[in-house]
């Protein structure tokens, strides 16, 4: 898969003209996604209705395994290419002025007279050849040069390493890789691999120097956990204690390369120019450019990238005005009860109807009156985001009106140019095959089902009615259940809600965002929420003594 890319990205290998979008306000964030392709490329988006999946599309291999999921929001654009579209709005960095140039370490100062750089990242990224890059450009100057690549599971973004030993002379090099606590610059390219022991056994507080890019890759670990957290503010903080805070330097590379450049790959030349121009690298600037040059890829984007780099050690807050030029410094107030019902209120009247929000919205009202008398809050919030999710459950008349908004078709056109065609991958249970454990089967579907995504999303007003031929299935049944059930539950736990079991109802009232999925897959999700739904019940019903509760609850 690694390969592919790299070869794509040469030219040398045919780049299917075909992409994968995920519609967020289909997707449910269930990660089935993950599971079938157990692809890195699946990433992690937060939204205001929890957290969703995206497609990374600078390091998708297009192997379309993703669309195994049994989810209707993924669809296929086939055709015409990416829109490069922030390259082109994004200033020049070399329009911007001359920025000074650092003073370079000197060899004959360094321990051994050697100079030694370990570049640590992912797989599939340019970890390589920016090693490489650093090679050449040695190689230009005359000095003696050794690198060793250490690459691991490169593929879908494995830990890979580049040493790179610098001398005034080959001979001042007695060893093929930089040693345990020998490292004067650490260009870290991911948190997670620059934090790992690999990496820092090589650094030394008083010598060491690391440039960080402040963003992380997601891991295998997301895969199997939906609820993996990024832990890449953690891995910047232990490299800071190895090394000093003083040593350290950081940006978002990743956010930086994609906005400027329209491609989050050219983010390790821009960490190249970022160390450099931190002074960090014994190597005149023109021999890097050079060294670029020899590499004969993207020249012009990569020179760009190293410029930029510098302009964001030089000068951060300049870098961040071109990121976001028109933007003016807002502090975003918590987020309030009205604020969080107000927007669901808006969305359950597009859904259905303003009756329907208007049942939300009172029952809403109700939790929290009755909360009221703790002086809290927090319950009120966990109902108001499980009551609406369950009353938005995404049928047939749901998943085509979200994919027939018009926000969603502009995001498609803001993304790409030139003539491309929409397909959709869906599994309609009234035509849908199923296979031998008895699991609806998708199907593509060409542009034109975007004409019946408009019909079926105007007939929203038979839900729930003896119309509604959608509705007499199972699964519908169930989720229609759910809200009533849903309901009850809350309402049994406001008649006996006090001080001490708020936290025992809070944990409750949350259950329902566990429930995701479409299908045999949401059918998963509901048995395993079930469970746990009537374990807490059970210990609302019979509590137990203050001490035990607090035991159970990890000292609470």
């Amino acid at each position: 898969a690694t390969e592919k890319r790299r070869r794509r990205k040469r030219g040398t290998l045919v780049d299917p003209a075909r992409r994968v979008v995920i519609n967020e306000l289909v997707c449910e964030g269930c990660g089935d996604c993950s599971v079938q392709s157990n692809c890195l490329s699946v990433e992690p988006l937060e939204t205001e209705f929890g957290r969703k999946r995206q497609i990374n599309q600078s390091s998708c291999n297009k192997d379309m395994s993703c669309l195994k999921g049994f989810c209707p929001s993924f669809v296929t654009v086939e055709g015409g290419q990416l829109r490069k579209q922030s390259r082109g709005k994004a200033a020049s960095p070399f329009a911007l002025g001359t920025l000074p140039e650092p003073e370079l370490p000197r060899l004959d100062a360094a321990p051994g007279a050697v100079w030694g750089i370990v570049v640590a990242g992912v797989g599939g990224t340019g970890v390589i050849t920016i090693g490489q890059l650093l090679g050449v450009a040695a190689h230009i100057e005359g000095k003696g040069i050794v690198t060793q690549d250490a690459a691991g599971l490169a593929q879908k973004g494995g830990a890979t390493w580049s040493h790179v030993l610098i001398g005034e002379r080959q001979q001042d090099i007695r060893t093929t890789r930089v040693g345990m606590a020998a490292a004067d610059l650490v260009i870290g390219c991911d948190p997670l691999v620059a934090a790992g022991a690999e990496t820092t056994m090589r650094m030394r507080e008083g010598r060491t120097r690391v440039a960080l890019n402040a963003h992380a890759a997601p891991t295998a670990a997301f895969v199997k956990d939906g609820g993996w957290q990024n832990p890449a503010q953690a891995c910047a903080a232990a490299i800071g204690t190895v090394v000093g805070a003083g040593a350290l330097a950081t940006f978002d590379a990743d956010t930086a390369a994609t906005t400027l450049l329209g491609d989050s790959i050219y983010a390790n030349p821009m960490m190249l120019g970022y160390a450099w121009q931190e002074g960090w690298i014994p190597l005149q600037m023109a021999s890097l450019l050079r060294a670029i040059e020899l590499n004969a890829v993207q020249v012009d984007a990569n020179k760009a990238a190293f410029e930029w780099g510098r302009r964001a050690a030089h000068d951060p807050a300049a870098l961040q005005s071109q990121l976001t030029p028109a933007q003016v410094l807002q502090f975003k107030p918590r987020e309030t009860l009205d604020g969080i019902v107000a927007r669901r209120v808006e969305f359950l009247s597009g859904y259905q109807n303003p009756a329907w929000a208007g049942r939300y919205q009172a029952y809403v009202d109700k939790v929290r009156d009755a909360e009221s008398r703790l002086g809290r809050t927090a319950l009120s919030e966990a109902v108001a985001r499980s009551l609406f999710k369950l009353m938005a459950y995404k049928d047939e008349y749901e998943v085509a009106r979200l994919h027939a908004d018009p926000a969603f078709q502009a995001r498609i056109h803001s993304m790409f140019e030139g003539d491309f065609r929409v397909h959709y991958h869906l599994a309609p249970p009234l035509l849908a095959r199923r296979n031998e454990k008895g699991e609806l089967q998708k199907k593509r579907y060409g542009p034109a089902m975007l004409i019946g995504f408009r019909m079926l999303a105007r007939l929203k007003g038979l839900r729930g009615t003896a119309l509604d031929v959608f509705g007499r299935t199972t699964e519908r049944r169930e989720e229609r259940a759910l809200i009533d059930e849903f309901r009850t539950c809350i309402d049994e736990l406001l008649a006996g809600l006090n001080a001490d079991n708020h936290a025992l109802a809070l944990q409750i009232a949350r259950l329902p965002e566990q429930i995701k999925g479409y299908g045999h897959v949401k059918q998963r999700s509901l048995q395993a929420v079930r469970a746990r739904w009537q374990e807490l019940m059970q210990q609302w019903r019979v509590p137990a003594a203050p001490a035990e509760r607090r035991s159970a609850m990890g000292g609470r």
